[in-house]
């Protein structure tokens, strides 16, 4: 959220996406492989360490990743993911049926590995994002083919047999992540207001609110829901990978809304420009839409609130462009709140055993 803010433009937004969805290919792709095996096993203890240590080296080399550092970043990303399916491999015993998929999974990742570090050779910036940007394909995409591979056949969904409770647990873990660090991110820049004075402390209350009621729109309505749809599902690894998808829409727009949150607090008081529109309208909307289509998922529907929270979001064009930052920010986070109110209100009535429409 902090490159993207120093980098407010199409160029930074789509640079950061990349770095997001390198963020997030390599958290899943471990989570998943925790899902299988057990954690507390040695080997794959052991693994877990060793991927924390570079982990830590990529997250120190995300923010220059376009810049000097980004062979260091590419190259511990392709570290986690070759080295991670290589040891697991490694470990497995020939006749495990699990074997097969690995085999696919790491010839994928072996050839996004080639794109990772051409493009952190890469000098020239455009050319960087775009090997990148297959390197995002190949890992992204691949799954949806069952990591089809020639001479290797391919996987299917009923293959990936899950854990429901770890899997929604370590997604509804990272949506806490995020918006926690939105939150402090929030009163660190509150903290660097040269005064505290009543527009400050209104500024700060409308970024805390915000992050309260997208907390409220994922936790209250379908965090426990997730868990018995994929234990429940005929087929729970089809289930689990629809999560693996949606997840990196809905925490894309808790980038996005931290960004604005920021913009908020440190120039509230500044007229709404097109590169602020972007974030401080898109940031909710993103957020709204992958927690409209997390639901579809958990409860087979699109939830009338969201789509009535997309439309005030569109209805807000036209007008914030004439508020400044602070005002407009306030403007998206009452569509935050009237859609988490609203939310809460239909669960209740469920629960209470008066179906509405949701």
């Amino acid at each position: 959220s902090h490159y993207l803010l120093e980098h407010l433009s199409v160029l930074g937004a789509a640079q950061t996406l990349l770095m997001w969805f390198a963020v997030w290919l390599g958290w899943q792709y471990t989570c998943w492989m925790t899902n299988w095996f057990d954690p507390g096993a040695l080997p794959i203890r052991l693994m877990l360490f060793a991927i924390m240590m570079v982990a830590l080296v990529m997250s120190a080399a995300l923010p220059q990743a376009f810049a000097e550092r980004g062979l260091v970043f590419a190259g511990c990303y392709a570290l986690i993911q070759v080295g991670r399916t290589a040891w697991l491999l490694l470990a497995l015993e020939r006749a495990n049926p699990m074997v097969p998929n690995f085999r696919r999974m790491l010839a994928w990742l072996c050839v996004s590995a080639v794109f990772w570090i051409a493009g952190g050779l890469a000098s020239d910036g455009m050319l960087r994002l775009g090997l990148w940007a297959v390197a995002v394909a190949c890992e992204y995409f691949s799954p949806m083919t069952g990591f089809a591979f020639p001479g290797l056949g391919r996987s299917t969904t009923r293959d990936w047999t899950i854990d429901g409770g770890h899997l929604a647990e370590r997604c509804q873990l990272f949506v806490i992540v995020a918006l926690g660090e939105s939150v402090l991110a929030s009163g660190a820049s509150f903290a660097l207001a040269k005064d505290w004075d009543v527009w400050a402390i209104f500024e700060m209350a409308v970024t805390f609110l915000g992050s309260v009621a997208m907390w409220w729109i994922y936790f209250d309505t379908s965090s426990k829901a997730a868990t018995h749809v994929i234990e429940h599902a005929e087929d729970p690894g089809r289930i689990g990978a629809q999560f693996h998808y949606i997840h990196v829409i809905l925490i894309a727009g808790i980038i996005a809304s931290a960004v604005a949150d920021d913009l908020v607090i440190g120039h509230g008081d500044h007229h709404v420009e097109l590169k602020y529109l972007a974030v401080l309208l898109g940031g909710p909307a993103i957020y709204l839409l992958g927690n409209a289509l997390f639901k579809r998922v958990v409860h087979g529907r699109f939830p009338a609130s969201h789509a009535v929270g997309l439309l005030l979001l569109a209805l807000l064009i036209p007008v914030v462009g004439h508020l400044n930052i602070a005002i407009a920010g306030t403007c998206t986070t009452v569509v935050v709140i009237v859609v988490a109110c609203w939310d809460s209100v239909v669960r209740r009535r469920q629960h209470a055993g008066h179906p509405a429409a949701h």
